[in-house]
């Protein structure tokens, strides 16, 4: 479940509270330009990540400053977008060779919350 992860950050998401039920969530390495809106993101997942944007996962992009963020994502409605600024500090994307990774739902509040994916021990 997204939101149970047990942070103690006092922010929360609208994702929290949200089963994924097995839905898989793709980072998309590279930067991207924000304008692009529910069309131009979806081509990017059709074309770049090699995806189906309807499939009813969860694709999530950043811009180069890596303040911003937009999640799209396929519901029974149509598609939809999440998007986020931080006012300070950036999202730790993680660098990767591969073009987009699956990340947990958890992972992903954590990257919502501007923190790195993965604890430090």
């Amino acid at each position: 479940m997204i939101g149970s992860t047990g942070l103690a950050t006092g922010r929360t998401t609208p994702f929290d509270g949200l089963t994924t039920g097995g839905v898989r969530i793709w980072l998309s390495t590279s930067p991207l330009d924000m304008r692009k809106s529910f069309d131009g993101l979806a081509e990017v997942v059709r074309t770049f990540l090699g995806h189906d944007p309807l499939c009813g996962s969860l694709f999530v992009f950043r811009n180069r400053s890596a303040q911003r963020i937009k999640i799209l994502f396929f519901d029974a409605g149509g598609l939809a977008i999440y998007y986020k600024r931080l006012e300070k500090g950036t999202f730790q994307f993680p660098a990767s060779g591969e073009k987009s990774i699956a990340v947990s739902s958890e992972q992903l509040v954590r990257l919502l919350s501007g923190m790195e994916l993965e604890a430090r021990r």
